[in-house]
């Protein structure tokens, strides 16, 4: 039981420290929060677009092409501890027209390294 646990939190892809995001999205990468609605009341990242994981989860990875997201980019998926976002990125593997990284530590790693936060 342990290991398919495992096995589902695994990263199925890159993962990217909350240090290097400002660079990655001055490079063109945009951020995708993955929390649901109610979550995004408490503050989220400056420009992040919102695509909750119970969104994915009932549409797949089309779910990224309803926001008309530019293909051929790089999207940092974020969430609270970064363990959902994870997930996410597992559901968009399928996605072959954009590359997804996960965000490490999520939004608490965010605030921790004193990165903007939106209310």
């Amino acid at each position: 039981m342990w290991k398919l646990i495992g096995s589902l939190l695994r990263s199925p892809g890159p993962s990217v420290p909350v240090q290097e995001v400002a660079q990655r999205i001055a490079q063109g990468a945009m951020l995708l929060d993955v929390r649901e609605p109610a979550e995004l009341r408490g503050g989220g990242p400056p420009g992040a677009i919102s695509l909750p994981l119970s969104r994915l989860r009932a549409c797949g990875h089309s779910a990224a092409d309803t926001l008309e997201l530019p293909a051929d980019k790089e999207y940092l998926l974020i969430c609270q501890s970064g363990v959902r976002s994870r997930l996410a990125q597992r559901i968009l593997l399928g996605d072959r027209s954009r590359r997804y990284a996960n965000v490490g530590g999520g939004m608490q790693a965010w605030v921790k390294a004193g990165l903007p936060v939106r209310r």
